[in-house]
């Protein structure tokens, strides 16, 4: 900005008649090349046999609309001086309505014009020579880059400089009836920058940067850039870097459109084995991207979630996602929706440091486009999802009508038996719509032994199988159609109305109804170590919900119906557990002092419930029992019951005290 006005008022010092000695003289408009001067006054005062005089240079406007500065009451005063014959200096202050002093000294002769813009520690020296006067040539030192804003303004309305200093060259071309060009090569020094949504942001930034613009005073700016940056941070929407020490190189050329907004049909990015990037866009005013084809290659992964993915990761709950291997990806975009996405893989592992999952050796191609057909195909050596390890797979795909879909039914082993997909599709971003997948699955005699060992809980068989025929992932939720059906204690748990909020993000969350019915109770209490209760369990879990995998809501209810050739006993152990877990108490009528004696007892019935919300468990029976309810119902001699009273259980108490049972730190006592 204070270069600008130099150079123009250098125009006007060397115009001026050296023989004159008093004089005024008033210009309605002095225009050169990319900038205009209106309402100049120019007064010189040398008193007659004094070695000096007074400049004094007054203009109402300056106007550089190619540049993007405008002044307004702009005054320079300075004592000139003539050194020797054809030599003139003059050094003074230099005022402008809404901008801070500086001081300008500018030394004129024949052949050259130098000059000294100075603000603090702030100094812009300026050069020109009579054998190039179209150039004039600029030394920055220490300027700080808040002085380019004007600049940036004119071609990125949304673009705010803030902090930081810059020292090297600039050379600015004017040659007559051509466009105004500007070239130079700055180092700059803890830059900062945002735009006005926040969206775009740059924060104490090292590096250099070379440039060369051309700015007509009609038409399109033309602007070529490149440079190293060595440290500092920059975020571009969800893409965070820190550079920390670690240089990278950039370059791109970029073509004002009409509108306003930019063409770049060229852009480079290289950033060692990490990450290289080649490609063109095209921005709206604000900054936006409304184009962009794009090819990034990475021959190093390890780097690129930390380097550059941590915002888009953390979004998704991934953060800690651990990437190794390689690939190169090619994307292009129109109108703000994925138009065209071909991805090449080798050897990439993914591991989540959460544990929730992990692949092995992801290898293969995957093409997606919105126009034609296509085909790819991807495959992995294995993985584990929540330490419950998978097998290989093969996933060939096809591209077409704008989705993705499996060609043909893909499986894969896991806990002894078969996982299946038989059709997948996935529907990329759209501007009006978040993207979308839709797949079915048919589990097949998984090994509900190996998965509870797997998980840590306590050892049962049984198997899992099932059928989803249709689930759907959009706007980070999961839903199923369908269900699953777990053979499990000889009987059978349906599970249905299943759907997960953000699967893989912060706080999961998982929404069932289950059904339990004809389960073997004697095999439940063994495998809980929760004494020893024989007979057939069923019952209802509805409306179940889980919150980053801790239970906060259900309405539960369950119970043992008689069926033939099945005893239904109760061990002495297991009615104190279960006392012990609900508050429960004995009861029985003459026979109790005879209860001592016994190991086991009959029992006709037993029902137990619990609605649970905001932390309480509302507890029920198989009826009411005075002021408590009625858990256990006895059968013979002695004649057992097994009354609750406390209706309202506090959930984590209640967690604590099975847990307990679990660990066998409960003991049966008989009182």
């Amino acid at each position: 900005m204070p270069a600008r006005i130099l150079t123009l008022l250098l125009l006007m010092l060397c115009a001026w008649p050296a023989q004159a000695r008093t004089a005024t003289a008033r210009i309605d408009t002095i225009r050169a090349s990319g900038a205009e001067l209106h309402g100049v006054t120019v007064h010189l005062d040398w008193p007659a046999g004094a070695a000096r005089g007074t400049l004094r240079i007054e203009a109402a406007r300056i106007e550089a609309d190619a540049l993007g500065y405008r002044f307004r009451d702009v005054r320079w005063t300075c004592p000139l001086a003539s050194a020797e014959s054809a030599r003139w200096s003059c050094s003074g202050p230099l005022r402008a309505a809404g901008a801070g002093d500086m001081q300008l000294a500018v030394d004129l002769s024949s052949v050259r014009t130098d000059g000294t813009l100075a603000r603090g520690d702030a100094r812009i020296s300026l050069q020109r020579t009579a054998a190039s006067p179209d150039a004039t040539r600029l030394q920055l030192t220490r300027v700080p880059v808040a002085w380019a804003q004007a600049l940036l303004s004119s071609a990125w309305s949304g673009g705010r400089l803030g902090t930081g200093e810059a020292d090297g060259r600039v050379t600015l071309h004017t040659p007559r009836d051509r466009p105004v060009r500007v070239d130079g090569d700055l180092a700059i020094r803890a830059m900062s920058l945002e735009s006005a949504d926040a969206s775009i942001a740059v924060g104490d930034l090292d590096g250099r940067i070379g440039f060369a613009a051309q700015v007509p005073d009609t038409g399109a700016t033309q602007v070529s850039v490149d440079g190293e940056l060595r440290d500092g941070e920059i975020l571009f929407g969800s893409t965070y870097l820190a550079l920390e020490g670690r240089p990278l190189q950039f370059a791109l050329d970029a073509r004002q459109a009409e509108g306003g907004g930019w063409a770049i049909p060229r852009l480079q990015w290289r950033d060692g084995p990490t990450l290289a990037m080649d490609g063109s866009a095209a921005l709206a005013a604000d900054g936006g991207v409304r184009e962009l084809a794009l090819e990034a290659r990475s021959t190093m992964l390890d780097a690129l979630p930390a380097r550059y993915l941590s915002g888009w990761l953390g979004l998704a709950g991934l953060g800690e996602l651990a990437l190794s291997g390689a690939a190169t990806v090619r994307v292009e975009f129109a109108q703000g929706a994925l138009h065209t996405l071909d991805a090449a893989l080798d050897g990439v592992d993914l591991v989540d440091a959460a544990g929730r999952f992990r692949i092995d050796g992801l290898a293969g191609d995957l093409r997606l486009a919105t126009d034609g057909v296509a085909d790819s195909e991807l495959r992995w050596r294995g993985g584990a999802l929540y330490d419950l390890a998978f097998g290989a797979i093969r996933l060939p795909m096809r591209s077409a009508d704008a989705a993705l879909r499996l060609r043909e039914p893909a499986s894969l082993a896991m806990l002894g038996g078969q996982v299946r997909l038989p059709e997948f599709t996935l529907q990329p971003p759209a501007p009006d719509a978040g993207m979308r997948v839709d797949f079915g699955l048919e589990l097949d005699a998984l090994d509900l032994g190996q998965l509870t060992t797997a998980l840590g809980w306590p050892a049962f068989a049984g198997t899992l199988s099932g059928r989803i025929p249709s689930a759907r992932y959009a706007d980070e939720r999961l839903d199923f159609e369908g269900g699953l059906a777990v053979e499990v204690f000889g009987g059978r748990v349906d599970v249905g109305a299943l759907s997960m909020e953000r699967p893989f993000g912060v706080a999961p969350t998982l929404s069932a109804d289950l059904a339990l019915r004809d389960l073997d109770l004697l095999g439940i209490t063994g495998a809980f170590d929760f004494g020893s209760i024989t007979g057939r369990l069923h019952g209802r879990v509805d409306g179940l919900r889980l919150v980053d995998w801790t239970a906060t809501a259900f309405d539960a209810e369950l119970h043992t119906e008689p069926a033939r050739g099945v005893r239904q006993r109760i061990s002495q152990r297991a009615v104190q557990d279960i006392s012990s877990v609900g508050d429960a108490s004995l009861v029985s009528s003459l026979q109790g002092r005879l209860i001592a004696l016994f190991d086991d007892f009959g029992y006709r019935r037993i029902g137990i419930g619990c609605r649970l919300a905001n932390e309480v468990c509302r507890m029920s029976g198989l009826h009411s029992a005075g002021d408590g309810f009625t858990i256990v119902e006895g059968a013979g001699v002695p004649k057992l019951q097994v009354v609750g009273f406390n209706r309202n259980v506090d959930w984590p108490t209640l967690v604590e005290r099975l847990a307990a049972v679990a660990a066998g730190d409960v003991a049966p006592v008989v009182e």
